[in-house]
């Protein structure tokens, strides 16, 4: 895919349809219960209405891509432990054994791990191979990746949204897994928003604070040395990012472009929402933030996106488990859009 090609993609992103928008709403307003009563729910269905086309919502076919890789940066003691977990946790999750391959079974949702850059080769037939390098660079030294690279891994998001489409897949969570990644999304969110590397640089899966303050002091060096330009998604991306961020990243383009809904996860998956939107402003009407992650640079990222979660659970997992628990309350609100009775079923006067 070249850049040309992107833009061209981008620009067919079409605006919400607002007539079923109205119809879904009208349809909440006949239930009996009171007017707005589940707050949010009822508004995100009532957009996910506006995408689809149709206030006849099915969401009942859903998918979690989990896009796997690695980061050079861990070289520089950044994080807890080594590349290799990496590897072991995708193919935990071609197993169906990982966190969210098990909050997955009770939504009905299937779970489609994804090698896009991870450091050793896979050993699973379950694993989609779709990598881009083994492991991005040293970020703090070079370059994380070239620009072509990023075009193709976000190219690869755009492809697993077309599938999911073929496939009939009508909701889509991003997921992710790489160590090393909170300091590649700390990175691109400090360069997308201007805030500084100390406000949006977290403990990831549980630093020290001497390893917090040598990972910080990581973000501001490459920072300083790449100076990735915020109004340039993939310059962001080739300096500072990961795949996996890539990877979400056209994901959620792709998942635009197909007029499917996507839940958002914590801020590795917020991060590559604000690319995507920085690429195709379109582009933020598909996405549902289900929760606020417990890591630092969560709400900066909500509120660059406009977005307002379900939860605040003090969630930092990974994986799309936080997408996971806003499926279930979408579940939950669904419940009631199919079944509950009308006003005019029980002989009722309407709420006004």
């Amino acid at each position: 895919m070249t850049e040309a090609t992107l833009k061209t993609l981008l620009e067919g992103i079409t605006p919400p349809d607002e007539a079923a928008r109205a119809a879904a709403h009208a349809h909440w307003a006949s239930l009996a219960k009171p007017l707005g009563g589940l707050g949010a729910l009822e508004t995100t269905l009532e957009s996910a209405a506006a995408l689809t086309g149709s206030a006849a919502l099915d969401l009942s076919k859903r998918a979690v891509l989990v896009l796997c890789a690695d980061n050079g940066v861990v070289a520089e003691g950044v994080t807890q432990c080594g590349q290799e977990v990496t590897a072991t946790v995708a193919e935990n999750m071609g197993r169906g054994e990982s966190t969210v391959c098990l909050m997955a079974k009770p939504l009905g949702m299937d779970v489609f791990p994804v090698d896009i850059g991870v450091a050793q080769p896979i050993k699973s037939e379950k694993v989609l191979q779709f990598s881009v390098r083994r492991g991005t660079a040293n970020f703090a030294h070079e370059p994380a990746m070239t620009r072509k690279e990023a075009i193709e891994a976000v190219e690869i998001g755009i492809k697993m949204a077309e599938i999911c489409a073929e496939k009939g897949y009508s909701l889509l969570i991003g997921g992710e897994m790489g160590i090393g990644n909170t300091t590649t999304s700390a990175a691109v969110t400090a360069a997308l928003t201007g805030a500084k590397a100390a406000a949006v640089t977290g403990r990831g899966a549980g630093l020290s604070t001497a390893g917090l303050e040598r990972k910080i002091a990581v973000i501001e060096a490459a920072l300083a040395l790449h100076k990735p330009d915020p109004n340039d998604s993939i310059d962001v991306l080739h300096k500072v990012g990961g795949l996996d961020i890539a990877g979400l990243c056209g994901l959620y383009l792709g998942a635009a472009a197909q007029r499917i809904p996507v839940v958002l996860d914590g801020v590795i998956s917020c991060a590559a929402a604000l690319l995507a939107v920085r690429l195709c402003p379109q582009s933020v009407h598909f996405m549902v933030a289900a929760h606020r992650s417990d890591e630092p640079a969560s709400v900066l990222l909500l509120d660059a996106l406009g977005k307002r979660p379900f939860l605040t659970a003090g969630m930092h997992l990974g994986e799309g488990t936080g997408a996971a628990a806003g499926v279930a309350l979408l579940d939950l609100a669904l419940a009631p859009y199919r079944e509950m009775v009308s006003f005019a079923d029980i002989g009722m006067e309407a709420y006004q």
